[in-house]
Protein backbone atom coordinates (compact mmCIF):
# COMPACT_ATOMS: atom_id res chain seq x y z
CA UNK A 1 0.00 0.00 0.00
CA UNK A 2 0.94 3.62 -0.42
CA UNK A 3 1.36 4.97 3.11
CA UNK A 4 2.24 8.07 5.06
CA UNK A 5 3.76 7.29 8.44
CA UNK A 6 3.26 9.82 11.23
CA UNK A 7 5.13 9.38 14.51
CA UNK A 8 7.93 10.86 16.59
CA UNK A 9 9.27 8.91 19.64
CA UNK A 10 11.01 5.56 20.05
CA UNK A 11 7.62 3.85 20.45
CA UNK A 12 6.84 4.47 16.77
CA UNK A 13 10.14 3.26 15.30
CA UNK A 14 9.42 -0.52 15.23
CA UNK A 15 6.19 0.11 13.30
CA UNK A 16 7.97 2.28 10.74
CA UNK A 17 10.69 -0.32 10.23
CA UNK A 18 8.14 -3.14 9.99
CA UNK A 19 6.10 -1.33 7.34
CA UNK A 20 9.23 -0.63 5.33
CA UNK A 21 10.48 -4.23 5.63
CA UNK A 22 7.06 -5.52 4.51
CA UNK A 23 7.45 -3.65 1.22
CA UNK A 24 4.83 -0.95 1.68
CA UNK A 25 5.40 2.23 -0.31
CA UNK A 26 6.05 4.86 2.36
CA UNK A 27 5.45 8.11 0.49
CA UNK A 28 6.44 10.39 3.38
CA UNK A 29 7.24 10.28 7.08
CA UNK A 30 5.80 13.04 9.29
CA UNK A 31 7.37 13.73 12.68
CA UNK A 32 8.10 16.50 15.16
CA UNK A 33 10.76 19.03 14.10
CA UNK A 34 14.31 18.76 15.48
CA UNK A 35 14.64 20.37 18.90
CA UNK A 36 17.53 21.45 21.14
CA UNK A 37 18.83 18.58 23.27
CA UNK A 38 21.79 17.71 25.46
CA UNK A 39 24.27 19.96 27.19
CA UNK A 40 25.09 21.83 24.00
CA UNK A 41 21.39 22.27 23.11
CA UNK A 42 22.15 21.09 19.58
CA UNK A 43 19.18 20.73 17.22
CA UNK A 44 18.44 16.99 17.35
CA UNK A 45 16.00 15.02 15.19
CA UNK A 46 13.50 12.75 16.96
CA UNK A 47 13.88 8.93 16.84
CA UNK A 48 11.43 8.48 13.93
CA UNK A 49 13.21 11.20 11.95
CA UNK A 50 16.54 9.41 12.39
CA UNK A 51 15.04 6.03 11.48
CA UNK A 52 13.40 7.47 8.35
CA UNK A 53 16.69 8.95 7.17
CA UNK A 54 18.38 5.58 7.73
CA UNK A 55 15.72 4.01 5.50
CA UNK A 56 16.08 6.68 2.81
CA UNK A 57 12.55 8.02 3.27
CA UNK A 58 11.26 11.55 2.75
CA UNK A 59 10.75 13.35 6.07
CA UNK A 60 8.33 16.21 6.71
CA UNK A 61 8.39 18.16 9.99
CA UNK A 62 5.56 20.73 10.02
CA UNK A 63 5.16 22.73 13.21
CA UNK A 64 1.37 22.95 12.85
CA UNK A 65 -1.40 21.32 10.84
CA UNK A 66 -4.81 22.47 12.04
CA UNK A 67 -5.26 25.60 9.90
CA UNK A 68 -2.42 25.15 7.43
CA UNK A 69 -4.22 24.50 4.15
CA UNK A 70 -0.92 24.17 2.29
CA UNK A 71 -0.05 21.20 4.50
CA UNK A 72 -3.50 19.70 3.91
CA UNK A 73 -3.03 19.97 0.15
CA UNK A 74 0.50 18.54 0.25
CA UNK A 75 -0.78 15.58 2.28
CA UNK A 76 -3.69 14.95 -0.12
CA UNK A 77 -1.28 15.13 -3.07
CA UNK A 78 0.54 12.06 -1.77
CA UNK A 79 -2.41 9.99 -3.08
CA UNK A 80 -2.38 7.65 -0.10
CA UNK A 81 -4.14 4.39 0.58
CA UNK A 82 -3.75 4.91 4.33
CA UNK A 83 -1.88 6.92 6.94
CA UNK A 84 -0.42 5.12 9.96
CA UNK A 85 -0.10 7.27 13.10
CA UNK A 86 1.85 6.35 16.25
CA UNK A 87 2.45 8.99 18.95
CA UNK A 88 2.89 11.73 16.36
CA UNK A 89 2.32 14.72 18.62
CA UNK A 90 0.08 16.87 16.40
CA UNK A 91 -3.71 16.64 16.02
CA UNK A 92 -4.81 15.78 12.48
CA UNK A 93 -7.59 18.00 11.10
CA UNK A 94 -10.58 16.59 9.28
CA UNK A 95 -9.09 17.42 5.86
CA UNK A 96 -6.14 15.12 6.56
CA UNK A 97 -8.14 12.39 8.29
CA UNK A 98 -10.32 12.07 5.20
CA UNK A 99 -7.56 12.27 2.55
CA UNK A 100 -6.29 8.63 2.40
CA UNK A 101 -8.61 6.14 0.73
CA UNK A 102 -8.72 3.93 3.85
CA UNK A 103 -8.44 6.84 6.24
CA UNK A 104 -5.94 7.17 9.08
CA UNK A 105 -5.27 4.42 11.60
CA UNK A 106 -3.63 4.87 14.98
CA UNK A 107 -1.40 2.55 17.02
CA UNK A 108 -2.56 3.30 20.57
CA UNK A 109 -0.70 1.85 23.57
CA UNK A 110 -3.66 0.70 25.66
CA UNK A 111 -6.68 -1.57 25.55
CA UNK A 112 -9.23 1.04 24.58
CA UNK A 113 -11.45 2.51 25.87
CA UNK A 114 -9.21 2.30 28.96
CA UNK A 115 -6.49 4.95 29.00
CA UNK A 116 -7.29 7.26 26.17
CA UNK A 117 -4.94 10.23 26.13
CA UNK A 118 -1.28 11.16 26.27
CA UNK A 119 0.36 8.75 28.75
CA UNK A 120 -1.41 5.37 28.60
CA UNK A 121 1.67 3.22 29.32
CA UNK A 122 2.51 5.10 32.50
CA UNK A 123 -1.13 5.21 33.57
CA UNK A 124 -1.55 1.43 33.37
CA UNK A 125 1.36 0.82 35.77
CA UNK A 126 0.36 3.67 38.08
CA UNK A 127 -3.14 2.23 38.42
CA UNK A 128 -1.88 -1.29 39.15
CA UNK A 129 -3.53 -2.75 36.04
CA UNK A 130 -2.95 -6.47 35.49
CA UNK A 131 -2.55 -6.00 31.75
CA UNK A 132 -2.03 -3.47 29.01
CA UNK A 133 -1.91 -3.81 25.27
CA UNK A 134 -2.25 -2.15 21.90
CA UNK A 135 -5.37 -1.12 20.03
CA UNK A 136 -5.33 -0.30 16.33
CA UNK A 137 -8.17 2.13 15.72
CA UNK A 138 -9.53 4.17 12.87
CA UNK A 139 -9.00 7.82 13.70
CA UNK A 140 -11.69 10.45 14.02
CA UNK A 141 -11.68 13.95 15.45
CA UNK A 142 -12.33 12.91 19.08
CA UNK A 143 -9.47 12.05 21.47
CA UNK A 144 -8.83 8.32 20.89
CA UNK A 145 -12.53 7.72 20.35
CA UNK A 146 -12.41 6.00 16.95
CA UNK A 147 -13.64 2.48 16.20
CA UNK A 148 -11.28 -0.40 16.95
CA UNK A 149 -9.77 -2.68 14.31
CA UNK A 150 -7.47 -5.04 16.24
CA UNK A 151 -6.33 -5.50 19.87
CA UNK A 152 -3.65 -7.50 21.63
CA UNK A 153 -3.03 -7.67 25.39
CA UNK A 154 0.13 -8.29 27.40
CA UNK A 155 0.43 -8.82 31.18
CA UNK A 156 1.87 -6.28 33.61
CA UNK A 157 3.85 -8.10 36.28
CA UNK A 158 4.70 -6.87 39.79
CA UNK A 159 8.17 -5.81 38.59
CA UNK A 160 7.26 -4.45 35.14
CA UNK A 161 8.85 -1.06 34.47
CA UNK A 162 7.52 1.54 32.09
CA UNK A 163 10.50 0.98 29.78
CA UNK A 164 9.89 -2.77 29.59
CA UNK A 165 6.17 -2.27 28.93
CA UNK A 166 6.89 0.47 26.38
CA UNK A 167 9.22 -1.83 24.43
CA UNK A 168 6.78 -4.75 24.50
CA UNK A 169 3.90 -2.58 23.30
CA UNK A 170 6.00 -1.04 20.53
CA UNK A 171 6.70 -4.51 19.12
CA UNK A 172 3.05 -5.53 19.44
CA UNK A 173 2.02 -2.35 17.65
CA UNK A 174 4.37 -3.07 14.76
CA UNK A 175 2.98 -6.57 14.37
CA UNK A 176 -0.67 -5.50 14.68
CA UNK A 177 -0.46 -2.71 12.15
CA UNK A 178 0.88 -5.13 9.52
CA UNK A 179 -2.05 -7.45 10.24
CA UNK A 180 -4.49 -4.57 10.02
CA UNK A 181 -3.29 -3.55 6.57
CA UNK A 182 -3.25 -7.14 5.33
CA UNK A 183 -6.59 -8.27 6.79
CA UNK A 184 -8.68 -5.08 6.70
CA UNK A 185 -10.68 -6.17 9.79
CA UNK A 186 -14.13 -4.73 10.44
CA UNK A 187 -14.29 -1.69 12.71
CA UNK A 188 -15.96 -2.13 16.11
CA UNK A 189 -17.19 0.88 18.08
CA UNK A 190 -15.58 1.43 21.46
CA UNK A 191 -17.88 0.60 24.39
CA UNK A 192 -19.24 3.54 26.32
CA UNK A 193 -18.40 1.94 29.67
CA UNK A 194 -14.86 1.71 30.98
CA UNK A 195 -13.51 4.94 29.52
CA UNK A 196 -10.51 6.38 31.40
CA UNK A 197 -8.03 9.13 30.52
CA UNK A 198 -4.26 9.28 30.91
CA UNK A 199 -3.29 12.93 31.28
CA UNK A 200 0.01 14.32 30.06
CA UNK A 201 2.68 13.98 32.74
CA UNK A 202 4.57 16.83 34.35
CA UNK A 203 7.79 16.93 36.37
CA UNK A 204 5.82 17.46 39.59
CA UNK A 205 4.07 14.10 39.07
CA UNK A 206 7.35 12.48 40.08
CA UNK A 207 7.48 13.99 43.59
CA UNK A 208 7.10 11.17 46.14
CA UNK A 209 4.37 11.88 48.69
CA UNK A 210 5.14 9.66 51.68
CA UNK A 211 1.53 9.92 52.89
CA UNK A 212 0.55 7.60 50.03
CA UNK A 213 0.76 3.83 50.48
CA UNK A 214 4.01 2.00 49.80
CA UNK A 215 2.44 -0.03 46.97
CA UNK A 216 1.30 3.17 45.26
CA UNK A 217 4.73 4.76 45.61
CA UNK A 218 6.51 1.66 44.31
CA UNK A 219 4.31 1.72 41.20
CA UNK A 220 5.18 5.39 40.73
CA UNK A 221 8.87 4.53 40.74
CA UNK A 222 8.32 1.84 38.09
CA UNK A 223 5.98 4.02 36.02
CA UNK A 224 7.78 7.37 36.02
CA UNK A 225 11.42 6.51 35.34
CA UNK A 226 13.28 7.63 33.34
CA UNK A 227 10.82 10.52 32.81
CA UNK A 228 9.65 12.57 34.62
CA UNK A 229 11.55 10.66 37.32
CA UNK A 230 10.53 10.06 40.93
CA UNK A 231 12.24 12.10 43.63
CA UNK A 232 12.30 13.56 47.12
CA UNK A 233 14.27 16.45 48.58
CA UNK A 234 16.97 16.13 51.20
CA UNK A 235 19.69 18.58 52.35
CA UNK A 236 18.78 20.90 49.48
CA UNK A 237 19.27 18.20 46.84
CA UNK A 238 16.60 16.57 44.72
CA UNK A 239 17.27 12.84 45.13
CA UNK A 240 15.95 10.57 42.40
CA UNK A 241 14.61 7.15 43.30
CA UNK A 242 15.18 4.68 40.45
CA UNK A 243 14.15 1.44 42.15
CA UNK A 244 12.25 0.58 45.33
CA UNK A 245 10.55 -2.33 47.08
CA UNK A 246 7.55 -2.60 49.39
CA UNK A 247 8.41 -4.00 52.83
CA UNK A 248 6.65 -4.33 56.19
CA UNK A 249 6.98 -1.37 58.51
CA UNK A 250 5.00 1.40 60.15
CA UNK A 251 5.54 4.94 61.32
CA UNK A 252 4.69 8.52 60.54
CA UNK A 253 4.95 9.06 56.75
CA UNK A 254 8.50 9.95 55.71
CA UNK A 255 10.13 8.56 58.87
CA UNK A 256 13.32 6.54 58.41
CA UNK A 257 12.72 3.10 59.91
CA UNK A 258 16.35 1.95 59.74
CA UNK A 259 19.73 3.15 58.51
CA UNK A 260 19.42 1.41 55.13
CA UNK A 261 16.84 3.60 53.41
CA UNK A 262 13.57 2.09 54.64
CA UNK A 263 10.93 4.83 54.69
CA UNK A 264 7.53 4.72 56.42
CA UNK A 265 4.58 5.62 54.19
CA UNK A 266 0.86 6.08 54.65
CA UNK A 267 0.53 2.29 54.50
CA UNK A 268 3.55 0.02 54.88
CA UNK A 269 7.16 0.96 54.13
CA UNK A 270 9.24 1.54 51.01
CA UNK A 271 12.83 0.32 50.73
CA UNK A 272 14.79 2.69 48.46
CA UNK A 273 17.06 0.48 46.34
CA UNK A 274 18.68 2.75 43.78
CA UNK A 275 19.27 6.50 44.16
CA UNK A 276 20.85 9.39 42.29
CA UNK A 277 21.99 12.89 43.24
CA UNK A 278 21.93 15.71 40.65
CA UNK A 279 24.91 15.48 38.33
CA UNK A 280 26.05 12.16 39.82
CA UNK A 281 25.83 8.55 38.72
CA UNK A 282 22.96 6.36 39.90
CA UNK A 283 23.98 4.00 42.70
CA UNK A 284 22.59 1.13 44.70
CA UNK A 285 21.42 2.42 48.08
CA UNK A 286 24.32 0.89 50.02
CA UNK A 287 26.91 2.72 47.91
CA UNK A 288 24.83 5.90 47.84
CA UNK A 289 24.62 6.03 51.63
CA UNK A 290 28.39 5.83 51.97
CA UNK A 291 28.64 9.24 50.29
CA UNK A 292 25.40 10.94 51.28
CA UNK A 293 23.66 10.87 54.65
CA UNK A 294 19.92 10.46 54.71
CA UNK A 295 18.27 11.25 58.07
CA UNK A 296 19.08 8.64 60.74
CA UNK A 297 16.55 6.15 62.06
CA UNK A 298 13.63 8.16 63.41
CA UNK A 299 14.44 11.18 61.24
CA UNK A 300 12.07 12.41 58.56
CA UNK A 301 12.63 12.82 54.82
CA UNK A 302 11.39 15.85 52.93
Amino acid sequence: MRIAFMGSPDFAVPALRALHAAGHDIAAVYCQPPRPAGRGQKETPCPVHRAALDLGLEVRTPTRLKRDTAQHEAFAALDLDVAVVAAYGLILPRAMLDAPRRGCINIHASLLPRWRGAAPIHAAILAGDAESGVTIMRMEEGLDTGPMLLKEATPIGPDTTVQALHDALAEIGARLVLRTLAEDPPAVAQPEEGVTYAAKLTKEDGRLDWSLGAAVLERRVRALNPWPGTFFECQGDQIRVLAARVEPGAGAPGTMLDDAALVATGSGALRLLRLQRPGRAAMDAEAFLRGFALPPRGGVLG
